[in-house]
């Protein structure tokens, strides 16, 4: 991360905790015109429109006075991490163990684990309940084979949004 990223995201979370928010996670990206400070915010009672605008006013207050995104124009946005919300640090994974989650992998559980199920060697993609997570692995039970994955092999992980319709989940999708 880029010096003054880093300092971005130490305001970010330093204002989001006076609001009562936790600083979820925090995305830049874009060229010219269009670059985009994204700020994500959570907290367990859930985030209000109100949270998203005074965390959105003191942060943008802040990083007008000391000057610290280079460049010229940016937008910041300030939202929510949503019901799909992206996985990405080991506390975001430690809050939805128990759910169901999508993983993308870099290489193929088969190079992974050592996995005798043929038809799982060669996934890459995957969404199953996650059971538990350490510093540095991810637990899953997948079609009764004990699957321990290191973070480090994670490309893309996300919380699948699931519902209950008179008693039956039902799984949301997304692409």
């Amino acid at each position: 991360m880029e010096a003054w990223l880093e300092k971005v995201e130490k305001i970010a979370q330093e204002i989001a905790e006076r609001e009562g928010c936790l600083l979820y996670d925090l995305e830049h990206y874009g060229a010219g015109k269009g670059r985009i400070l994204r700020v994500y915010i959570d907290k367990e009672s859930g985030v209000g429109i109100e949270d998203c605008s005074n965390v959105s006013k003191a942060i943008n207050l802040r990083l007008d006075v000391e000057d610290i995104v280079p460049g010229s124009m940016y937008n910041l946005e300030v939202s929510t991490p949503g019901l799909d919300r992206n996985l990405k640090k080991t506390w975001h994974f430690d809050k939805v163990v128990g759910k169901k989650i999508f993983i993308q992998l870099s290489k193929s559980l088969g190079s992974l684990t050592a996995i005798e199920d043929k038809g799982l060697i060669a996934m890459k993609k995957f969404e199953e309940v996650l059971k538990a997570v350490d510093q540095e692995h991810l637990l899953f039970d997948i079609r009764s084979n004990e699957v321990k994955i290191p973070l480090t092999a994670v490309e893309k992980a996300k919380l699948v949004f699931e519902y209950k319709v008179n008693n039956k989940k039902e799984t949301v999708k997304k692409k």
